[in-house]
């Protein structure tokens, strides 16, 4: 039978990806805007995120497949790509994002084209995500159908 991982494990693959620079304070800040009136805020913005990175990838693939490249639509494609991965802690895509602008600043081809190679480390931090928010979402409703601490002492004075 598998196991569900439990909050420590889902804390720890988390904290792994704080550790490797992949995540930042910002995905903690968004975890904290979670709470009974949204308690699907996290998963929801990860969720577009995810969307929304697959689109801007997609859509510098075939940039990047252009010849002469567009190096405004490239940075205006980078630019978008940066700032959703900003808003939601993807620190080390930020920092690509960021040095895919300069080569773009600097008409600088190749660095683009050299970038390419790096977008499976952006699908990792992606997947990632979507790993973190789905296992944290089987926590919580594995607590809802769990007694707490408290249900079972009730429980047990019930009985006595």
């Amino acid at each position: 039978m598998d196991k569900i991982p439990s909050r420590r494990q889902v804390a720890a693959m988390k904290q792994s990806l704080f550790d490797q620079g992949y995540l930042d304070e910002q995905f903690i800040q968004l975890e904290e805007l979670q709470d009974d009136a949204n308690p699907n805020f996290v998963e929801e913005i990860v969720t577009l995120y995810y969307r929304d990175s697959s689109r801007l990838i997609s859509s510098l693939d075939h940039t990047l497949e252009s010849n002469p490249l567009d190096f405004n639509k490239l940075d205006t494609i980078m630019h978008q790509f940066k700032g959703s991965s900003s808003s939601i802690g993807a620190k080390k895509v930020k920092a690509e994002c960021t040095l895919f602008r300069e080569y773009c600043r600097a008409r600088n081809g190749e660095g683009c084209r050299i970038w390419k190679h790096k977008i499976p480390d952006t699908r990792f931090v992606r997947v990632s995500l979507v790993v973190i928010v789905v296992l944290l979402c089987v926590n919580m409703q594995m607590q809802e159908e769990l007694p707490t601490n408290e249900e079972r002492i009730c429980n047990t004075e019930k009985e006595t």
